[in-house]
Parts: C-alpha cells; sequence; structure tokens
C-alpha cells in the first residue's frame, strides 16, 4: 500500500435551500479544480434571516484531499 499526503482546504458553499444544498455547492466547486477529493468535514453552519424566516444558508467545510 502506498503512503499517501492530503492537504486540508476550509471553504464556505451557500444555498438558499438548505444546508445539505451548501454543503453539496461547496464539495462541486472545489470538485471544480482540486483532484482526489476524499472526506469533508462540517465545522459551522449559520444563516441570513429576512422577516424572521432563513432566507440563506451558510456552511463552512473543510475539505482533505490527496496531493498528486
Amino acid at each position: 500500500m502506498q503512503d499517501h499526503v492530503y492537504k486540508l482546504i476550509e471553504i464556505v458553499g451557500s444555498s438558499t435551500e438548505s444546508s445539505d444544498k451548501a454543503i453539496e455547492n461547496a464539495i462541486a466547486r472545489a470538485g471544480e479544480s482540486l483532484h482526489h477529493l476524499d472526506w469533508f468535514e462540517v465545522v459551522e453552519t449559520r444563516g441570513h434571516l429576512r422577516e424572521g424566516r432563513i432566507a440563506h444558508w451558510q456552511v463552512k467545510v473543510k475539505i482533505g484531499f490527496r496531493l498528486d
């Protein structure tokens, strides 16, 4: 088995639909320019309220990927 080296980044995904969609958006965008995405960890969830209702989700995500 080969040893791997990983890099960890932290990004914020957003969505008007849900926190899950915000996570999916963050991972999809990271996948456009990074390779070998292996795992993620949600470290913070927050949102924007409008007239007492959730209008927008923001989720801070750590993403780990293997270096080439």
